[in-house]
């Protein structure tokens, strides 16, 4: 039994409520162990897994292990094995690997335990990017409804979250770039940038604002209102099975999909989100919806920048980078003093996270969607967006300088 068809026969058993008698057919047959522990316990493995013992060359695992960005591949029996501990999730590998036998991790299983066995309401944490993913006939509204016939008891943006990063960076910038020479990087919201500020550029810590991503803040933020909350954020980002995990800031988030295991899932469920009924509620901004694309973050905070203080002497010069090798190349112009801004943005994917390894759609339909949506959002920045100011004073923050100074929730130290 191959991986695929043992990963579709427990997606479906777990949807229907079938998991053990299932599990009695499989071990009947001639299955892989490792699969099946892989498939019921993802929390105990990296975010990449090897599904078969590799059998290229030498001289080519080595350029499997020399490739990886983060030190994450290293030689082991079989072929090779990927750090638990170094692996971020970038899935340079898994597209690398020429024999197919990497794949990302599937967490559906854990995904439908916790919604049937929690005590608080489970929460589906849907990414900006999500616009157009599931078919362009699934508005947000439906898609809201689909979740919940899978058993969430709600969705929620997390560009409304990336609206409060958005002010948080913005009022970072005003407090901290003051001569020419002054500059700021993000974005907090890509953890493949941040692992490479963190891990192979860690002299330009001090020039990332002490921000969490998005999705932990939001993630947070709920289980502030709902300590009994279960949150499940879903993306087309495989880093974000990383990130979630990351010792300062786990517990946020208790498990990660993606948007093709979405699909599998609804395809599971019987579930058609195209045929759902409307139910819209959301409150972002225009800059919290753009997080998704590249270039968003840059807009967002130089828009809310400019709205925050108008008459600002030096004023929000942006460049942005997508793509690891062009984030590199633009980390070494910062560090050669050829920078040319003083706000710099770094997306590990090729377009943003809209051209994320588990997007459904091509990279520039997905822009087109996330620039359409942002354009469709009632105010232009979170400084204007009423909800953003009632959601913050829930939180204890009662004014907007409050998330500098006693903002817990949006801080993470990069240090840690």
């Amino acid at each position: 039994m191959t991986f695929e068809e043992l990963y579709k026969r427990i997606v479906k058993a777990s949807a229907q409520n079938e998991m053990e008698r299932e599990l009695e057919k499989i071990r009947s047959e001639e299955y892989d162990e490792n699969h099946l522990d892989c498939l019921l316990n993802p929390q105990k493995r990296p975010p990449v897994w090897r599904t078969g013992t590799c059998d290229c060359p030498p001289e080519k695992m080595e350029e499997c292990k020399n490739g990886c960005p983060f030190g994450a591949i290293e030689k082991a029996d079989g072929g090779i094995e990927i750090s638990p501990e170094k692996c971020v999730g970038c899935s340079v590998c898994i597209d690398n690997c020429k024999s197919g036998k990497l794949t990302d991790s599937k967490d559906i299983v854990a995904a439908i335990n916790i919604i049937r066995s929690a005590t608080g309401p489970v929460y589906a944490l849907i990414a900006p990017a999500f616009t157009g993913q599931f078919s362009p006939d699934v508005t947000p509204g439906k898609l809201r409804n689909a979740f919940k016939a899978m058993g969430f008891d709600g969705m929620i943006e997390v560009a409304a979250f990336a609206d409060i990063l958005t002010l948080k960076e913005a009022l970072e910038f005003d407090k901290n770039i003051k001569k020419e020479e002054d500059y700021q990087l993000t974005s907090c919201c890509c953890p493949m940038w941040i692992a490479m500020i963190k891990r192979i550029y860690h002299e330009l810590i001090p020039h990332v604002p002490a921000a969490v991503s998005p999705m932990i803040a939001c993630g947070r933020a709920i289980k502030v209102l709902h300590p009994d909350a279960a949150t499940i954020f879903i993306g087309p980002c495989v880093a974000k099975k990383a990130e979630a995990k990351e010792p300062d800031i786990a517990g946020a988030i208790d498990c990660v999909l993606t948007f093709k295991e979405v699909a599998d899932m609804f395809e599971a469920f019987g579930i058609n989100p195209a045929e759902m009924e409307e139910s819209d509620k959301d409150h972002s901004s225009r800059a919290g919806r753009i997080y998704a694309r590249v270039g968003g973050v840059s807009e967002a905070v130089k828009s809310t920048v400019e709205r925050i203080n108008p008459n600002r002497e030096i004023s929000v010069k942006t460049r942005h980078a997508d793509g690891v090798a062009a984030c590199k190349a633009m980390v070494n112009d910062i560090l050669a003093g050829k920078g040319g801004a003083n706000f710099f943005e770094g997306m590990g994917c090729v377009g943003g996270c809209v051209g994320g390894p588990k997007a459904l759609i091509p990279k520039e339909e997905g822009t087109e969607n996330v620039n359409r949506y942002g354009d469709e959002a009632a105010y232009k920045t979170p400084i204007d967006n009423p909800y953003v100011i009632e959601l913050l004073n829930r939180l204890g923050l009662k004014t907007i300088d409050d998330l500098l100074e006693n903002s817990d929730i949006f801080t993470r130290n990069f240090n840690s």
